[in-house]
């Protein structure tokens, strides 16, 4: 889970703070200690932190908090919207050329996974319509140059290169040249990098900046390193002026400070995050979804975007026809699983859902990726008469089943049953549907 250790403490203190029906001052204060404790094991930079703790504590001192119905919700949504406000507040977008092309350089610390970020950008562009040009315009590391190339061909766009012998400042305009001849109306330029930040990086880097004039100076961090990732964040700014930070491997991120840091510190916006290895992994920042994430209360948005661009809308529709017949089989079950899992890593699928935080900490409760490898085998381990009709499945059967999976039959029993309360929850929720569409449930449940 992304930030999992200051979620967890962050949530733990506002549910103490949700059970007590009348809160004084006093209690207010000693969960805000809690929470300036927790901010600062996260790394976040002491003087956010204490500016951010003095923000909310003189919005939740007062009458109007400590005298409503709710007051420890009301202490939740004043700091959900001061961790919106810190993070940025809304979601700052890329300024693309009313002109194109659409000039973009990358620029970061070697490590920081920028040339991945060059692909991963390059692809959320396309999947918006836009038609990039990759430049390659480091010279120095080792590969790099091929690495770009290889990400070119599996995104199936183009990469242009003049080896590794040619100035990075030509290859940067002729890269943009290139990109003006051929119809291309985003350029994405990846420089090099080093291990810290040194006067001859910066010296070739403002040259680049120079000589293309990009709309777009986006510093690539480790969202890892924490305060690092804030102290390059402003050292880049003061000697290149950026536009904006991608922060990168969120996904393993479990503290926090680098995110909650760098727009305070440096006045930057963080425009994406990197939240895995595949090139689908790059999401828009959203600072309002992000905070929600942290407070445990779910990114209902996000969930319905990740839904929409990996669940086939044909396979959905198919699928709605054979509950409505109850025809559905353990076939069915695999594909809506393979479907679910296209959408990311399921720990982060689940934290998009409201309350499932609590449900993850319930005893019993399997929701690791493994588990889904083992429905996956014991399915597959299975005939195609056995999973369209998973009734004539007797002992032998399943003994069978279990050997060819790696299982034990108390796995293929667990399987069964669950199939069975799902495909019974399913016929009850085509049920509803079917009495919402002759009024009979309308109005009776606020959702519908």
């Amino acid at each position: 889970m992304i930030f999992e250790g200051l979620a967890e403490k962050l949530q733990g203190t506002f549910d103490k703070l949700r059970g007590k029906g009348k809160l004084s001052e006093e209690d207010v204060k000693a969960a805000l200690r809690e929470v300036k404790l927790a901010l600062l094991e996260a790394d976040v930079n002491f003087r956010v932190v204490k500016n951010f703790i003095k923000d909310i504590e003189e919005r939740a001192i007062g009458q109007e908090v400590l005298e409503s119905l709710t007051p420890g919700q009301q202490v939740v949504k004043i700091v959900n919207e001061e961790l919106t406000e810190l993070m940025g507040g809304t979601q700052s977008k890329l300024t693309l050329a009313s002109n194109p092309p659409t000039v973009i350089m990358l620029v970061g610390l070697q490590g920081a996974g920028k040339t991945t970020t060059v692909g991963k950008l390059a692809k959320n562009l396309h999947n918006k319509g836009r038609r990039p040009l990759l430049v390659a315009a480091d010279i120095y590391r080792p590969a790099a140059i091929k690495q770009l190339q290889v990400l070119g061909e599996r995104l199936e766009q183009p990469v242009f290169t003049m080896g590794d012998k040619q100035d990075p400042v030509d290859i940067a305009k002729a890269g943009v040249s290139h990109a003006e001849s051929n119809g291309r109306d985003v350029v994405i330029i990846d420089t090099a990098g080093r291990l810290h930040i040194d006067e001859k990086l910066m010296g070739e880097l403002k040259n680049i900046k120079k000589a293309v004039k990009p709309h777009e100076i986006l510093l690539v961090v480790d969202s890892m390193t924490g305060q690092d990732a804030v102290n390059v964040a402003e050292n880049f700014d003061d000697a290149l002026g950026v536009d904006g930070v991608v922060l990168t491997k969120l996904d393993g991120d479990a503290r926090g400070g680098a995110a909650l840091s760098i727009r305070e510190v440096t006045g930057k916006p963080i425009k994406f995050s990197g939240i895995g290895e595949k090139l689908d992994d790059l999401e828009p920042f959203h600072p309002d979804r992000m905070a929600s994430r942290i407070l445990g209360m779910g990114d209902v948005l996000s969930l319905i975007e990740k839904a929409e661009q990996n669940i086939d809308a044909e396979k959905a529709k198919a699928l709605e026809e054979k509950l409505r017949k109850e025809e559905f089989t353990l076939e069915d079950f695999l594909d809506q699983m393979d479907q679910v899992r296209n959408m990311g890593p399921l720990d982060q699928i689940m934290d998009m859902l409201p309350g499932m935080g609590d449900i993850k900490k319930l005893k019993g409760v399997n929701m690791d990726e493994n588990h889904l490898d083992r429905i996956e085998a014991i399915i597959n381990s299975m005939t195609l008469e056995e999973r369209r009709n998973p009734d004539i499945i007797n002992g032998s059967r399943r003994r069978r089943i279990a050997q060819g999976s790696g299982t034990e039959v108390q796995d293929i029993n667990r399987l069964l049953k669950q199939f069975k309360q799902t495909k019974k929850m399913m016929k009850q929720v085509g049920d509803m549907q079917k009495g919402v569409g002759k009024g009979g449930l309308k109005g009776k449940f606020p959702f519908l």
